[in-house]
Parts: structure tokens; sequence; C-alpha cells
């Protein structure tokens, strides 16, 4: 059965004669289209002299405010520590963390952006410090038994911390030498590392004349060699300021970690390890340094992210199998500062280890992007918080239990903590969209240091307790960076709850918003477009990547800057999926330094650029961020891309969206064009157009 509905304005214009009667053009209604919608005029507001100065006061109390709260919060933690601190090492210890974290905060704000990827790559590889608490366990946990197979739990946890560890000292340098390499030109002057082969050889020949030639207190040297790990670390972070020196930040990485190694070799030799303990640690070291080569082996820019999290993830299993075996080694004799440590390093590590094998899984495509929201969610993050709470109460004051010895008690908390801080690190991650990816990134790498800097007061190891507040603040400050480019509050990522709103949702995400028709246009219009042009911007995101165009793309950029045009690239901090993942991408097909500029860099100039050429970009450059309240991204800084005179969109395919979830808006705006097909192929066929010019 068939309904003619003549309310339809289609139908009304097509049905010339209904029922018999003629309906042509008598009956015919004409079609009306709806008035265009006018844009809101903004009006120019001028402010009275008192007005700013009030403006001024109330941002400058607010400021004042919120830095008093910190203050004391930190005061009344340094108090605590202090009152329940039962050694002054204790105290020696905390003022070494200190000075090293606010030492990390100063050095990582002078980080490029455009280097925030090997930051990651190198303060991860650092973390794999967590090998001095599996080498110390290989030495007290030999018990004189002489095999190199390990004989008891304890031993097996601290052979395995030691060779998960080296996969991520090796595999963690050589991705961040991978990527250095890319941001080398031909032009740059030698490197000459070689001579840093003599200050460190003479470090560590000092160590071992102190051990076998009775030079000195071998437990001095130990420490002033601690000192030197530090200070390299410390300067590695703050070579990668620039390009310049960011290849000399990675050696002197390589440098701490060395001299960190040596200085616990020489702790194990001052507890009396016998020969099999160091031929365990050479045999793990090299097998695990193995591993992680040819893991480092297979990673290009794409496989960065996930790479990143997976290295995250074996720090995490790192520390606790550390803080596990440790409590078993010395069960009955710990004090309870040193319990707390063990029980922290547990419950962080097991957060950062399962969280970083969730974000491995949503990075690399094994697992779906979209937030997992289930009913009570907060709920059960805090219900499972309690739950490590109470555990921590019970771990330290077993005598709450009167059904269980001290030590049972305590092994069934931490065994509790083990698995439940693994389930609230999957949860936690499962339940942040992929869109917040590169925050969660930052985030797990904050964690892989606190990790480690919980682990040294466990020890009471200052190189651990430095090197874990410098990587902690590191990822720290570049997980508050990243919510500032993306618009998202810091709490909420932490608790598991970025981008995961579910109350509103935007018409646009539903689809039922009609927004008008996309205009597609050809290769040739857009090579018309581009030679017409004076100032062109180039906007990659995260499908160029995937696309593997970045080699072409450079060459149009050149080709374009050979005519005479300006040519630019603006990157916005979370293009890809992890900070400067872009960067380095282009670093990878030469693209100069000077061409490449970050979003707050060139955001203005959108306005008086001709063409804007977006490739692979949806999120980062969707104005819905700006005008569409109830969409995920509202908020969320991005690049104004649609504000240029032409805007051309290279997508695969109409209708695909980015992560969140919407047809970018841009798309139907009257200055935009979309040119479909694969990035790779298309941005050839362009590059072979403009040759032929």
């Amino acid at each position: 059965m068939f309904e003619i509905d003549l309310e339809d304005d289609a139908v009304n214009a097509m049905l010339i004669s209904f029922n018999g009667e003629k309906r042509f053009p008598d009956q015919i209604k004409p079609y009306s289209p709806p008035p265009p919608k006018q844009k809101a005029v903004e009006r120019e507001t001028h402010k009275s002299a008192e007005e700013v100065f009030q403006e001024m006061n109330t941002l400058q109390k607010s400021g004042v405010i919120q830095n008093s709260q910190l203050a004391s919060l930190a005061a009344a933690a340094l108090l605590a520590f202090g009152f329940t601190s039962s050694d002054h090492d204790s105290i020696s210890l905390m003022s070494s963390f200190a000075l090293a974290a606010v030492a990390g905060y100063q050095v990582v704000w002078g980080v490029a952006p455009a280097l925030h990827s090997p930051l990651m790559a190198v303060t991860n590889a650092i973390s794999g410090m967590t090998a001095v608490g599996g080498m110390l366990l290989l030495a007290h946990a030999d018990n004189g038994s002489g095999g190199i197979i390990p004989g008891s739990p304890e031993h097996w946890l601290g052979a395995f911390a030691t060779f998960v560890s080296f996969i991520n000292i090796s595999g963690g340098f050589l991705v961040t030498n991978k990527m250095l390499d890319l941001f080398k030109r031909p032009n740059d002057p030698d490197d000459y590392f070689g001579y840093y082969l003599i200050p460190a050889s003479l470090m560590i020949a000092g160590l071992f004349a102190s051990a076998f030639g009775d030079i000195g207190d071998l437990s001095n040297v130990s420490s002033t060699v601690g000192i030197a790990s530090a200070v390299c670390c410390i300067a590695a972070i703050s070579g990668l300021a620039n390009q310049a020196t960011a290849r000399t930040g990675n050696i002197l990485g390589v440098a701490g970690v060395t001299f960190g190694l040596s200085a616990t070799l020489a702790d194990m030799h001052l507890t009396g390890a016998s020969i099999a303990s160091f031929e365990q640690v050479a045999l793990l070291a090299g097998s695990g340094s193995g591993v992680g080569a040819i893991l480092a082996s297979g990673v290009g820019p794409t496989e960065l992210p996930q790479t990143v999290a997976a290295f995250h993830s074996l720090v995490g299993m790192a520390a606790m199998a550390g803080a596990v075996g440790e409590y078993l080694a010395n069960s009955g004799t710990l004090d309870n500062g040193t319990l707390a440590a063990v029980y922290m390093a547990t419950f962080i590590g097991g957060i950062t280890a399962a969280g970083s094998m969730i974000a491995y899984g949503k990075l690399a495509g094994m697992l779906k992007p979209t937030a997992l929201s289930l009913p009570g969610r907060d709920q059960l993050n805090l219900g499972m918080l309690t739950v490590c709470v109470a555990g921590l109460v019970l771990f330290l004051s077993p005598e709450f239990v009167t059904n269980m010895g001290a030590e049972e008690t305590r092994l069934a908390s931490l065994s509790i903590v083990s698995v439940v801080s693994a389930v609230m690190g999957l949860h936690l991650t499962a339940s942040i969209g992929g869109a917040d990816m590169p925050v969660v990134i930052t985030v797990l790498n904050s964690y892989s240091g606190w990790a480690l800097a919980v682990e040294g007061f466990m020890l009471g190891n200052p190189i651990l307790s430095q090197i874990g507040a410098l990587i902690g603040f590191s990822g720290a400050i570049l997980t508050w960076i990243m919510c500032e480019a993306m618009g998202r509050n810091v709490v909420s990522v932490i608790l598991g709850g970025a981008g995961t709103k579910t109350s509103i949702v935007s018409k646009r995400e539903e689809g039922t918003e009609d927004q008008g028709e996309v205009a597609v246009c050809t290769v040739d219009g857009v090579v018309e477009k581009l030679l017409d042009a004076k100032d062109i911007i180039i906007v990659p995101g995260y499908g160029l990547a995937v696309a593997q165009a970045q080699f072409a793309v450079a060459d149009i950029a050149k080709m374009l800057r050979n005519m005479g045009k300006n040519v630019r690239f603006g990157i916005h901090p979370v293009a890809g999926r992890m900070p400067g993942q872009l960067n380095v991408l282009l670093a990878e097909a030469s693209v100069p330094y000077d061409m490449v500029f970050e979003m707050e860099e060139i955001n203005d100039d959108f306005g008086s650029t001709d063409v804007t050429l977006v490739i692979g970009a949806s999120d980062t450059v969707s104005s819905a961020a700006e005008d569409d309240p109830n969409c995920s991204i509202y908020g969320m800084p991005v690049l104004r891309v649609w504000k240029s005179e032409h805007v051309i969109v290279m997508k695969r395919k109409l209708g695909s969206t980015g992560y969140a979830g919407m047809e970018n808006p841009i798309l139907f705006k009257e200055n935009t064009e979309v040119l479909l097909g694969d990035a790779k192929e298309t941005c050839d066929v362009l590059r072979m157009k403009l040759s032929e010019m």
C-alpha cells in the first residue's frame, strides 16, 4: 500500500495529477527554502581601567589560593612523614627526593613540544632502573646456594624484575635513539660522542678499583657514583630542550642508568653476593637487553604509542615483583616505613602494569577505542580504592585480625592489593575513550616514575627515589600540558572519567541534525587552488601516520616552497596517539624545523591563509569543539582551519569519524571541499601533478 504525502515538499513539487484531477500548476506549492541562519554579531565591549584591574586582582587571588592549598597539602605530607619516620636515613632520603623533584620540575618545562615523544621514551628507559630492586633480590635471596637457577619465590621474583627491566632499558634507549636520528639533518655537525667514554670509563674504573683494589670505602664510592647517575638522568631530560642537544641528552640518560646499575653491582658485592648471583645478573641483563633490541628494531613512528605503553607495563610488573620479593625475603623484620613502601609499590605497580596493557590494546587496535561505561563506574573505583586503603591498614597493623598470624595477614593483604590494583588499573584505563589516549600515556608515564620512587624508599636507595621523582614529575607535567591542550580535567583523567560523558549527546553525534551537503573535489581542483595560493598551511593528523604519507607530503611542501609560496605545518599538541608523534613523523620525512609550528604559534594565522590542507585529522580541527556545547570534545582547543579562505580535507571516505564519534562540522562549511581517497595514494598523485608544473 502506497501513501502519498502532499505535505512533503518533494512530493508536492513533482505530483502533477492526483485522483484524476490536474494539480499543475495551480495546486503545486512552490518550495521555499528556510531562511539562512543569522550569525550572531559579537559586540565589542570596552572595559574600564577599574574593571580590568578588578579582573587581574581576581585572577591573582585565585592563583594564590590554589598555590596555598597545594603548599598546605605538601606541608601536611612532610609533617606526616616526619612524625612516622623511624630514623634519620629516611629524612635524608626524603630530602634527596624533594630536591630531585624540584630539579625535574624545572627541566621538564624546558623540553620542546616537538620532543615530547623522545622525552617519554627516554624517561621510560630510565625507569628500567627497577632492575636495581631485582638485582639486590638476586644477591640477598641466593642464600649461598651457588646455583644459577632461582631456588625460592623471592629469588624468582628478583630474576623476573631484572629481566623485564633490562627489556625496558635496552628497548627504550634504542627507540629514543631511532626517533632522534629522524631529527638529524645531513648538514648537522658530527656528534663525537666517543669522547664521553673517557669520563664514563674513569667513573666505572674508579668504582671497580675501590671494589677489588681496596682503595677508599666502597660504600662511599658507590654512593658517589649514584650521585653521578642522578645528575646524568636529570641532565638527560634537560638535553631534550631542543633538537641540537637532544641526542646528547639520550647519551647522558644511558650514562646515568649505567652508573646506577654499576653502583648496584658494588652494593651486591658489599652484601657478599656469590659469583652465581653476578652470573644470573649477567645472563638476565644480556637476554633482556637482546629482547628489548629485537622489539625496538621493529618500531616506527606509527607504532611508537603502543610500544611506550607496553614498556610502561613492564615497569609496573618489575615494581610489583621487586616489592613482593622484598617482603618475602625479609618478612618479620621490616619496619612500618618499609612495609608502607612495599605496599605502595605493589599498588602503583599493579595499576601501571594493568592500565598499560589496556592502553596498548586500544592504541594497537586490538580493543575498541570507545570508553567503557559500566553502571556505577565511580562507585566501583571508590570501592576498589577503599579495599586497597583497608588492606594498607591491615598490612601495617595485622593485630586487627585475631584469627590469623601477623605475617599471614600481611601476605593476604599484599595478595589482595596485587589483584585489586590490577583490576582498578584495567577499569580506570578502559573507562577512558580513545580520544584521551595521549593523556593516558602521560599519566602512566608518571605512574612508572612514582613506582620507582616508592621502590627507592623501600630499599633505602637514594638513586631510585631521585630518578623516580624525576620521571614522576616529568609525566605529571606532560599530563598537565596534554589536559590543557585537550580541555580536560586532570583529576577526571586520573580517576578514569576523561572523555566519557554520557548524560548529554549532541545531535551531531546522534546523526539527527541535518548539517547540509559535503562538497567533493578532485585532485586537479586541489592543484589549481594550491598554485593560486600564496599562504598554505598543512595540518597532518593520525591518518597521515597510518597511511605513511609523510614523505609525499614533505615533497609537496618542498615543491610549493620552491615556487615561492609560504608553506607551513600546523601541529596540534595531541595529534596522533601520543605527544609529539606527528613531529617525529615529519622529522622522518626531513621536513625542515622552521616549517613546523605548534598550535599556539599558528592558530591566529588561519584567517590570512589562502589554502589549508587537512590530512588525516578530525577532532583536532573540529569546529564543534568551540560551538557545540553538547559535543564530547567541547572546550578542547583546536586548530581553527575553517577560518582559511579555502579548506581541503583529505578523507578515506565520508561518514568516518574521529574519536569524538561525529562527522566534523567543517566538512559542511561553504569554504570546505573534501578530497576522497587513501592519503598516501592521493598525496602521490598530488606530488606527480605538481612536479609536472
